[in-house]
């Protein structure tokens, strides 16, 4: 069973001119997954922490919670 298979993570996502940021938070470790995604679809992938303070810091930068089925699509490859 691997670790975080009983994780509620949280999804939060942000378009910003041609770029789509979509965020997975594990709320118990502050760590995160990052899929950024550009206008021609090409997409980077990046592991990073976060503080306890993420909800307000991913708020102030313009991110908005989002539903896990769009970070899955594109963390699988299928869009």
């Amino acid at each position: 069973m691997a670790k975080d298979s009983n994780i509620v993570h949280q999804y939060f996502r942000n378009v910003s001119g041609e770029i789509m940021i979509l965020v997975r938070v594990n709320p118990i470790h502050y760590t995160a997954t990052e899929i950024t995604v550009s206008s021609t679809g090409e997409k980077e992938l990046r592991e990073f922490e976060l503080n306890e303070e993420f909800e307000s810091e991913l708020a102030a930068e313009g991110y908005k919670p989002a539903g896990p089925m769009e970070f899955n699509l594109y963390l699988s490859g299928l869009t």
